[in-house]
């Protein structure tokens, strides 16, 4: 029955991101940490996530900015290192609390049409938060989701910019982590127990991708961020 679970996770996850280029993390690591001690169900994330974002780049590389995302890599970079150290000596739920709250105040302002230039300096504190939150949680989507949106990027450029950015900040987070707290080897079992799931979502989300207009996507957007932030707030609170 775990196991089934977990294809089922993983599955709809896959689809989530394949076809709009985030959301695996965001759907996904909520559920597993109810399979999974936090840092296994952590690293099973950003192993698939991975995979994922390995998988789709070549589609999606010509799509995003570059300078961009240089800036967030190197603030990443800097974040990495605070999430690990949060992940060793702050309880997770006090951590999921705290961005919950944040997610969902933000969110209700950009559905009430808050927007905001982009600028450098934004973008390094999107990296950074990113990063803190990828090595901490395993969820760096929010804050770069929530700066997309604000600026009022198209899909394209969102699916592009996040794909790429995923890219380099899960494969420098495995590294990092297996240097530092170290990784059981269910993680990679289980890895590769979703591999052909993994794959079947990412053929079904190649599909779909081309049939959301912008409307739908924001509205995804929205209901993912929202989604996520109440659901961490729950299982804080009452699981």
């Amino acid at each position: 029955m775990e196991l089934l679970a977990f294809f089922s996770i993983v599955f709809v996850a896959a689809i989530l991101q394949t076809s709009t280029g985030f959301g695996f993390s965001i759907l996904a690591t909520p559920f597993l940490l109810l399979l999974f001690e936090p840092v296994v169900a952590i690293q099973i994330n950003l192993v698939l996530s991975l995979i994922i974002s390995f998988c789709l780049y070549p589609a999606v590389k010509s799509g995003s900015n570059k300078n961009v995302l240089l800036r967030l890599w190197a603030s990443a970079v800097i974040g990495l290192p605070v999430g690990i150290f949060i992940l060793q000596i702050m309880h997770v739920d006090a951590l999921k609390a705290m961005i919950a709250v944040l997610m969902i105040i933000l969110t209700i302002l950009l559905l009430n049409q808050i927007s905001f230039a982009a600028t450098k300096g934004r973008e390094y504190v999107v990296g950074g938060v990113s990063g803190l939150l990828t090595s901490s949680i395993g969820m760096p989507g929010p804050p770069l989701l929530i700066y997309l949106s604000g600026t009022g990027a198209s899909k394209a450029y969102t699916r592009a910019t996040t794909l790429t950015f995923f890219l380099g900040v899960y494969l420098v987070t495995i590294v990092a982590q297996m240097m530092t707290i170290g990784t059981e080897f269910v993680v990679w079992e289980y890895s590769l127990y979703a591999l052909p799931v993994v794959l079947l979502g990412l053929f079904i989300g190649k599909n779909l991708y081309p049939k959301l207009n912008a409307k739908v996507f924001q509205m995804i957007v929205y209901g993912l961020l929202l989604f996520t932030a109440s659901y961490l707030l729950i299982e804080v609170l009452f699981l």
